[in-house]
């Protein structure tokens, strides 16, 4: 048993981004906490090694910007697990860095349609499933860059905006069901999406935290999991700010 208990015992998740960094930590907390999780992912490679090595019951390879193919994944998966409790919306990339007048408009496209379209995808397929039993914990993994803007990054800044004004409205519309929707905004923290920044974009990001450091992932899906724990029970529609101090608002 997990030194923090079994608050997840009888409880069947999804998270997205599952085979690396953030999605996989927290797929690993909820699996020793007594829950089941079901792994996606585009890297089919890396999938399966992940899922067994933190015990997930199910994994499928989704390209979450593929809404039928979304949509297949999310039946498939209350399928196999028997019903949905829990989403972890934490499939997202970066894309390119530079001025908006330089910004390649494909990178621009293929970022909104994973951080953005992809989220809605998600939940639009889900939700279905979690008002069956009337209970559902989504947790949406956005950014302060969603809040302040970081310069050289508009199209993650962007969806990850988008992300929040979704979050808001999703939540409203289930707030008198047992469904609970909130997003989170985590400043930089140690993950293998920082392979695709240069590091002069690093160094920017983690000057803006107060801390002094860049957060750690086990930092981040701690305040996902009680997200999306029945003790998040009064919350919804709200974000969470895990910034080392540099949101302020």
């Amino acid at each position: 048993m997990s030194i923090y208990g079994n608050r997840f015992e009888g409880r069947c998740a999804i998270v997205t981004g599952g085979a690396s960094g953030v999605g996989r930590e927290t797929a690993a907390r909820i699996v020793a906490e007594g829950g089941k999780v079901c792994l996606w992912d585009l890297d089919a490679d890396t999938l399966a090694d992940v899922a067994r090595a933190i015990g997930a019951s199910n994994f499928q390879a989704v390209d979450v910007s593929d809404h039928e193919a979304v949509t297949r994944a999310a039946n498939a998966s209350a399928e196999a697990m028997g019903r949905i409790d829990i989403l972890v919306v934490g499939a997202g990339i970066t894309g390119a860095t530079g001025p908006v007048w330089e910004f390649p408009v494909d990178s621009w496209r293929r970022v909104m349609d994973i951080n953005l379209n992809g989220a809605f995808y998600c939940c639009r397929a889900v939700v279905p499933h979690m008002l069956k039993n009337d209970y559902g914990r989504i947790v949406n993994v956005s950014s302060v860059a969603g809040k302040e803007g970081n310069p050289n990054a508009s199209a993650y800044s962007a969806s990850k905006a988008g992300l929040l004004g979704f979050t808001k409205s999703l939540g409203k519309e289930l707030a008198q069901t047992g469904v609970r929707v909130n997003a989170i905004t985590p400043a930089t923290f140690k993950s293998p999406i920082l392979d695709q920044l240069p590091q002069s974009q690093i160094d920017y990001m983690q000057s803006k935290i107060p801390m002094g450091r860049l957060g750690e992932m086990a930092e981040v899906a701690s305040l996902i999991c009680w997200l999306a724990s029945e003790e998040c029970s009064f919350s919804t529609a709200a974000t969470f700010d895990i910034s080392g101090g540099r949101t302020t608002y």
